[in-house]
C-alpha cells in the first residue's frame, strides 16, 4: 500500500484542542499508510485581497500554501463556533484559495471530522465546510459521516489519543475509510491519465497508418 502525505488542519487554536487530539488518534490508527503532519494556521494574517498583488507575499501565506500543495490529502478536524466554521479556519480556506486561479486546495481529496462536547458534534460547522470544499473542487469523503458528540478531555488518555470506547471505534472506521478514499481518488486519476495517454498513442498510430 502507498504511504500518503496527509495535511491536518485543525479549526481550533486551543493548545489541548479536542479536535487536534481526534486528528492525532486517526493518524496513529493508520500510521502505517498515512504520513500526517499538522499545518498551523494561527499565524496567518486575515485575508486581504490587496495581498494578491503584493510581492513578496506574506511569509506565513507562502509557508501555508506550500505545505498544503505538498500534501496528497487534507484532513479537516474542527469544532463548531456559533453554528458555523471557526473564523481561523475560514481564513485559512480563503488564504489557500488565492490568488484567483491558483488555489492549493484544487482536487485535493479530503475528509471532515467535527467533534464537540455537545450532542450534535459540530454538524453545522461540518456542513458549512463541506459547502466551501465543493466550490474549491475538493472531493470530500461522504461516508462514514463524522459528527462526534459528547467528546471531552476525559475521552482521551495520557498519550493524547482516544480511550477505548464507542468514539474510538467510530474514529477507527474513519481512519481506514479516509485512507481508502485518498487511495481511490489518486489511483483513479493515475488510471485515467494512463488511459488517456494510451488513447493518444493509438490515435497517432491510426493517423500514421
Amino acid at each position: 500500500m502507498a504511504n500518503y502525505k496527509i495535511a491536518i488542519i485543525v479549526g481550533s487554536l486551543r493548545k489541548d484542542s479536542l479536535n487536534r487530539k481526534i486528528a492525532r488518534t486517526m493518524c496513529a490508527l493508520r500510521g502505517d499508510n498515512l504520513d500526517c503532519h499538522t499545518i498551523e494556521i494561527g499565524d496567518l494574517p486575515l485575508y486581504n485581497q490587496d495581498y494578491d498583488l503584493q510581492r513578496p507575499q506574506p511569509e506565513a501565506y507562502v509557508r501555508f500554501r506550500e505545505q498544503v500543495a505538498a500534501a496528497d490529502g487534507i484532513l479537516f478536524c474542527t469544532p463548531e463556533y456559533n453554528r458555523g466554521v471557526p473564523g481561523v479556519l475560514k481564513n485559512a480556506i480563503d488564504v489557500g484559495s488565492r490568488p484567483y486561479g491558483r488555489s492549493v486546495w484544487d482536487r485535493k481529496p479530503a475528509a471532515i471530522v467535527s467533534a464537540s462536547p455537545g450532542s450534535i458534534g459540530g454538524f453545522g460547522a461540518s456542513h458549512q465546510l463541506r459547502q466551501a470544499c465543493v466550490f474549491l473542487n475538493m472531493p470530500v469523503m461522504q461516508q462514514p459521516e463524522a459528527y462526534l458528540g459528547h467528546v471531552t478531555d476525559d475521552s482521551f488518555g495520557e498519550d493524547g489519543c482516544l480511550k477505548e470506547g464507542p468514539v474510538k471505534e467510530i474514529v477507527t472506521k474513519l481512519a481506514h475509510a479516509f485512507h481508502d478514499w485518498v487511495e481511490t481518488i489518486l489511483r483513479s486519476r493515475e488510471l485515467l491519465l494512463h488511459d488517456a495517454a494510451r488513447a493518444e498513442r493509438e490515435a497517432k498510430k491510426m493517423q500514421s497508418a
